[in-house]
């Protein structure tokens, strides 16, 4: 008899402790789901944005790719819109985004890519214009040869919404001119140059656009060649990220 209720009293214990196994399941499914949550949460939701755009539209990045080119720089803009779209420029879009200068310039402006950059910075989408082919050493009037090319981004400007920053960099040699005190104002009325030919010439909008100089304090490489100078004499027109 008493053999027969520690048997009872085992089978009791062993079927009151069964939901244990069913409450630590639980709790574990709820884990894993928590866990998806937070993992989902993290992702870039503008890339996945971006990604699911270019395959509805079956363009890809062929759309930036040198074999396809891109002939209108506002429509390449907008598409563009900021750095997390994740789009590769290529440097021979510039043949197709920008016109031909003035024959005058054809020795300076025969190869458009190793004078003008398009990258892209927390800042926005630059162009990133040399010095020789914007203005003349020591000045801050821009070269009329180059006026096309500042029609072609003007047409940009106006069919895009972003807003447009232009700025002025110079090397960190000493300014040698009686106009200029010192490379900070020289970059900063070359700034003023060019945002003056597109407000007055085009017609743009002042309320879209800021300008400064950046004197010599970002140099993309160091001052130490003439090369290298020559790089870090530039003006930049940044199409802000929307």
């Amino acid at each position: 008899m008493i053999k027969r209720r520690e048997h009872i009293d085992e089978g009791q214990t062993t079927s009151s402790s069964a939901w244990l196994i069913t409450f630590s399941d639980l709790i574990m499914l709820l884990l894993t789901f928590f866990v998806m949550l937070l993992a989902m949460s993290s992702m870039d939701t503008k890339m996945l944005k971006d990604i699911r755009t270019a395959l509805q539209e079956a363009a890809g990045l062929l759309d930036y790719s040198g074999s396809r080119g891109v002939s209108d720089l506002a429509s390449f803009i907008r598409k563009y819109r900021d750095s997390e779209s994740r789009f590769v420029i290529d440097q021979d879009l510039l043949t197709n985004l920008l016109p031909s200068a003035d024959k005058e310039m054809d020795e300076i402006t025969k190869d458009l890519s190793l004078l003008i950059d398009i990258t892209d910075d927390e800042r926005g989408l630059v162009l990133s214009f040399q010095e020789s082919i914007v203005f003349d050493p020591g000045e801050a009037t821009i070269r009329e040869e180059v006026f096309p090319i500042l029609d072609t981004i003007a047409g940009a400007i106006e069919s895009c919404p972003n807003d447009v920053l232009i700025m002025g960099h110079t090397d960190n040699i000493p300014v040698q001119s009686e106009r200029y005190e010192s490379n900070w104002e020289l970059s900063a009325y070359r700034g003023l140059s060019v945002l003056k030919y597109l407000l007055e010439e085009k017609g743009l909008l002042p309320s879209r656009f800021s300008v400064g100089g950046y004197g010599p304090s970002r140099p993309l490489y160091p001052n130490d060649t003439p090369k290298n100078r020559a790089l870090n004499r530039r003006i930049e027109i940044i199409f802000r990220h929307l």
